[in-house]
């Protein structure tokens, strides 16, 4: 059974920043659910085009895979090929240790290794699809070209970064109403006024996002050759680029 997300249900004294700790871990599946639009769409878009980019005798790399969602569609979605690696990445403890578990109760042939490491500092080898869902606007905003060029770099001729994340609007009127739908969607699934301020206030020193235009110009200066928005919804959009 999934349990529901209530840690920031009562007023807080003073609100820290969020980290994804055991709390976390345990409510991980309906808060993101319940605060990102379109989540499980973005999910299947994964699967689809893992089957598409995905090559033989190559690594495909989950960073920050978190439960191991996008570690499983892209597992799912690559035991036609041979020779085929799934290495799921996360820096929180507590959830690369869940998220062992949670695979376990998945049969395939195709190996998975899950690692507890901050991915500014694996090694990308031999990849031939590298997914980042929400997890770059984790990144402080100085170290993403490096961690993008260190990507790049690691991604055979053909291979594909798949890019999902929150982004602002350069049109500050647009930006603030894209804001002021995802709350209502928010509403809509339950969470409370106070809820959505204390969790505003605990991510925004955490999670600073780019607009569509930075990563766009910024995976084109690094090398990518076709770069595309394939999902979005409201204030939040999946991308692929591709070597």
């Amino acid at each position: 059974m999934i349990k529901k997300d209530s840690i920031f249900a009562e007023p807080l004294p003073q609100v820290s920043d969020f980290v994804f700790d055991q709390t976390v871990v345990e409510v991980f599946p309906d808060m993101i659910n319940r605060s990102v639009p379109g989540y499980q769409s973005i999910l299947q878009g994964i699967g689809q085009l893992t089957k598409r980019f995905a090559q033989p005798d190559s690594n495909l790399y989950d960073l920050g895979c978190s439960l191991g969602a996008a570690t499983l569609a892209m597992r799912q979605n690559s035991q036609h090929l041979s020779g085929v690696t799934v290495i799921g990445i996360d820096n929180s403890a507590a959830m690369v240790e869940r998220c062992k578990l949670h695979l376990q109760g998945y049969r395939s042939d195709v190996p998975v290794t899950i690692r507890c490491e901050d991915i500014q500092q694996s090694d990308i080898r031999d990849a031939s699809v590298v997914t980042m869902n929400f997890t770059l606007q984790f990144v402080p905003p100085e170290q993403r070209y490096d961690l993008l060029k260190k990507i790049y770099d690691g991604l055979k001729p053909g291979g594909v970064l798949l890019l999902s994340e929150k982004f602002r609007s350069s049109d500050s009127q647009m930006n603030d109403l894209l804001v002021d739908i995802h709350h209502e969607f928010k509403r809509a699934n339950g969470y409370s006024e106070l809820e959505i301020a204390q969790k505003r206030a605990a991510i925004e020193n955490v999670m600073r996002v780019d607009t569509l235009e930075q990563h766009h110009e910024r995976l084109r200066d690094i090398g990518f050759q076709h770069t595309q928005v394939w999902f979005q919804c409201y204030n939040f959009a999946a991308m692929l680029a591709v070597k």
